[in-house]
């Protein structure tokens, strides 16, 4: 009967290459019992390998055991022990996967060298991503503006389950002005949406459908506050790449602070004042303004990524170590049997 043994893997550096001989004498002591081979993995060859295990070298893997500087033998056997008994299980359940990752060498698949890819990449892909989804609704009135209206329209019409499209709480571009605010807004020295649409600001569907004019400008596909939102992502997933995926993550408080306390205080008083619900009524009437709008949604796009890219970062990274661990076992245990 073919003994089944187990794959270990003990890696070492320059330094530690010296505990080898004592690391192997312990094994050797439960080789009956738990029979295995071990390949040393020199992390010299791997650089991101070794950064990663800096300071914790010699590690030694026995199934899906790591064990760090193992000089304990009580924390070897445990691990050997253990391993061996999902082995019997996966045995008994015919668990294939899970009997070939103990007991064979590792061999690269398509799957792996995608995950490799999209681990060094993902930063990119993601940029690509908010870059179009903001670049698109900013095309929009660009196609307007040089007598393409029925491929801008596909924009808006794409838009328009996102975002409101409200035009006075829209950007404009090509016109009198930037944007066209609500008379209730009270901005002195503008021109109103009231006044340049002709249309009034509570008709919501003729606010939505109201794409400009040659006078006016033609708006954006979402509205002044998404609009702040993905370009503040986009602004920081590009420094954040710049800076090789280095920045450290926000406290989860500085978060809901700095980011969903400015535009849910904007937003919620604006809306709850224009409910016109009696148990609002003791609540002024109040329309956001362009700035303020601009302002907090930077914020809060700003701080969800600076929240979420770097946590991201730390998933991405483990699959990333995952994956080279798995490829300098690849490329040192050529030949081995």
């Amino acid at each position: 009967m073919r003994i089944i043994m187990m794959q270990l893997y003990l890696f070492v550096d320059e330094r530690t290459k010296t505990q080898i001989p004592s690391i192997k004498k312990i094994l050797n002591c439960y080789q009956e019992d738990y029979p295995h081979q071990l390949h040393v993995i020199d992390t010299e060859k791997e650089k991101y390998v070794k950064s990663a295990f800096t300071n914790r070298l010699p590690i030694l893997d026995i199934g899906s055991f790591r064990v760090i500087k193992p000089a304990n033998e009580t924390d070897i056997q445990f691990a050997l022990h253990e391993t061996q008994q999902k082995i019997f299980i996966a045995q008994e359940k015919q668990d294939k996967l899970t009997l070939d990752s103990f007991t064979n060498l590792p061999v690269s698949t398509k799957s792996d060298r995608f995950s490799a890819w999209f681990s060094k990449h993902y930063m990119l892909l993601f940029n690509l991503l908010v870059l179009l989804y903001v670049g698109l609704p900013i095309l929009a009135p660009v196609l307007m503006k040089y007598k393409m209206p029925r491929a801008a329209n596909v924009i808006y019409k794409i838009y328009s389950p996102l975002c409101h499209q409200l035009a006075y709480r829209s950007f404009f571009l090509f016109g009198e002005q930037l944007f066209y605010p609500r008379e209730l807004a009270g901005i002195e020295g503008v021109s109103t949406y009231e006044e340049i649409s002709g249309y009034d600001s509570e008709d919501l569907l003729m606010a939505r459908n109201f794409l400009g004019n040659e006078i006016a400008g033609y708006k954006t596909a979402l509205c002044q506050r998404d609009l702040a939102i993905y370009l503040a992502i986009l602004s920081f997933g590009l420094l954040f790449s710049l800076t090789g995926n280095k920045i450290k993550p926000i406290p989860w408080y500085v978060w809901i602070l700095f980011g969903i306390l400015p535009i849910g205080i904007d937003g919620f008083s604006q809306l709850i004042s224009q409910l016109g619900m009696a148990l609002f009524s003791w609540f002024p009437v109040r329309e956001s303004t362009p700035l303020l709008r601009f302002i907090s949604g930077s914020m809060f796009g700003l701080f969800t990524a600076w929240y979420g890219y770097p946590y991201i970062e730390e998933s991405i990274a483990e699959t990333r170590l995952s994956i080279a661990i798995k490829n300098a076992i690849i490329n040192q245990t050529k030949g081995d049997n």
